[in-house]
């Protein structure tokens, strides 16, 4: 299967100015997905998506490729990293690229490994997934057969439609959440559907793993922090 990563990167963050190529523990943030994305030798390319041309020399410095930037319209803060993903499969097709899959890997997440991506490439391609992604357990107080919604009146529904709240602990199902630091999609699925999911959906179990997801400087302290501890 030949796979596409794809690094979106713009350059205008607002919680973290200029994160993507921000130094963390000695290296631009960016450079831990890259380093991640080469060491897997899961993919035929492996191109970073930005409008940024510091991001994109960077990026290029680093052994990613960056054949083109990103429209300034697919840099906005409302736009969807969708949009971006879709643009780049477009851009590479058009010049007679094309790939089984895609694999978005998102710079916010540096403590992403290796193994983890080829475990999640093993496990999407074995199973024959539509798409995959990895997953972090919910806590129960969160899962979304306690999480209320709150109505006009002044009322509770449960989230998920229940007509009866699940009174013990015990019985609630296992729920997780995406962790964002893996995407898998079939090339097809995604321009069918202009989704990164499809109706078969699997999933990497990463709850055990070290993880910061950063959108804020607190985010970004936290990593720090997670960095200075590993390196002990």
């Amino acid at each position: 299967m030949k796979v596409l990563a794809i690094i979106p990167a713009r350059g205008g963050s607002k919680g973290v100015p200029r994160k993507n190529i921000k130094n963390l523990a000695g290296k631009p943030l960016i450079a831990y997905t890259i380093s991640a994305a080469k060491e897997s030798n899961c993919f035929e390319s492996i191109i970073v998506s930005t409008e940024d041309k510091e991001i994109a020399d960077i990026a290029q410095d680093l052994g990613a490729e960056v054949p083109f930037l990103r429209p300034a319209d697919l840099a906005k803060d409302e736009t969807p990293t969708l949009d971006a993903v879709i643009h780049v499969v477009t851009e590479l097709e058009s010049s007679g690229r094309y790939y089984d899959a895609v694999c978005v890997l998102q710079p916010t997440n540096p403590l992403r490994s290796s193994e983890t991506i080829k475990e999640a490439q093993a496990h999407f391609e074995r199973e024959e997934f539509d798409s995959l992604v990895t997953v972090r357990s919910v806590p129960h107080e969160y899962n979304p057969h306690w999480v209320f919604e709150l109505k006009e009146d002044c009322t509770l529904v449960v989230s998920t439609g229940d007509n009866k709240v699940i009174s013990r602990r015990q019985d609630l199902p296992k729920c997780v959440h995406r962790d964002g630091a893996v995407y898998l999609v079939k090339t097809a699925v995604l321009k069918e559907t202009r989704s990164l999911y499809g109706k078969k959906i699997g999933y990497l179990d990463c709850t055990n793993l070290d993880y910061v997801n950063i959108d804020t400087e607190e985010d970004w302290n936290k990593a720090n922090e997670l960095f200075f501890r590993t390196s002990l």
